[in-house]
């Protein structure tokens, strides 16, 4: 995007439909490139004359790590698409937000490439965690962009105020699953379990933003 483009008022009257469709293409891209390092385990599996069985011990860390990172973009997609329903116009603003978003969901094949082919060590798990945390606090910070500007989209307060609730759980609970894998190498990445408390964290959350 030229810098005339970001800085043309009129750009404020373009259609989120674009937008939109560009969204959905780069999260399918990136939920596909998961697979490739298991692609390429086949292929050095298949040189060594290894079984299928010999493959799915070799390759259980990279597969863990594919299903973890497979499910976790496909929720955050979900999250995305139900708020980007309600968005009729963009901004310059709102688009340079969404594209930061797309850079850390870009960013996931990248780090689960490195949770499964890499030794454990605390920096593996700050950026693989960390980029969890990223990517909710974005969808946040596209939340509080669009309470603030109720003429781009037909979304209520309501709906965007339960949506900012479910984001800063997520922020939270990434936060303690990080903590957790680092406190406790041992525990790994099944500290992200802690997941499953969403709901019971957002509805502090919810009391907290009334």
């Amino acid at each position: 995007m030229s810098e005339d483009v970001v800085r043309d008022p009129g750009f404020r009257g373009l259609s989120a439909e674009r937008t939109k469709a560009f969204v959905d293409a780069v999260v399918a891209i990136a939920m596909t490139l998961l697979i490739l390092p298991l692609m390429e385990g086949v292929t050095e599996s298949a040189g060594h004359d290894h079984t299928t069985w010999e493959w799915l011990v070799d390759q259980r860390e990279q597969l863990q790590s594919f299903v973890i990172s497979f499910v976790l973009i496909a929720m955050f997609w979900m999250l995305h698409h139900r708020l980007f329903v309600a968005v009729q116009r963009m901004t310059a603003a709102l688009t340079w937000i969404t594209i930061g978003w797309m850079l850390t969901i870009v960013w996931m094949p990248v780090v689960t490439a490195l949770t499964g082919q890499v030794d454990d060590d605390p920096l593996q798990k700050i950026l693989y965690i960390g980029t969890l945390v990223a990517t909710s606090a974005v969808l946040l910070i596209t939340r509080i962009h669009l309470a603030r500007h109720p003429d781009l989209h037909d979304a209520s307060r309501a709906d965007l105020r339960a949506g900012m609730s479910i984001d800063v759980s997520m922020i939270v609970l990434f936060g303690v699953a990080l903590a957790v894998g680092l406190l406790w190498p041992a525990v790994g990445y099944a500290g992200l379990f802690v997941m499953f408390l969403t709901g019971p964290v957002q509805s502090v959350v919810v009391r907290i933003l009334r």
